[in-house]
């Protein structure tokens, strides 16, 4: 056994004894509630003139694609940097 194995398993290493971390659902869900809703309301004014006459599913085939993009690419992976500590207990 390598040094660096006996170290990881040892029973005095506080990473290994620790539990892990869980995932708060609610705070995540808070989190993204406070990303989503800003970032949904301001689509919607600047989409609304520019869509006068559209059906709303016409109007939805344009906000959801920005929205589930910046969700993937801004909004989730900043509330897990930032919020680490708050969304894992």
């Amino acid at each position: 056994m390598s040094p660096a194995q006996a170290t990881a398993d040892s029973p005095s290493d506080p990473a290994a004894t620790a539990p892990p971390k869980r995932l708060s659902r609610p705070h995540f869900a808070a989190l993204i509630f406070c990303g989503v809703y800003p970032l949904v309301t301001l689509q919607l004014y600047a989409l609304f003139p520019l869509t006068a006459g559209w059906t709303l599913w016409q109007r939805n085939l344009v906000l959801v694609p920005i929205t589930v993009a910046a969700m993937v690419w801004l909004i989730i992976p900043a509330i897990r940097r930032n919020f680490h500590g708050f969304i894992h207990r």
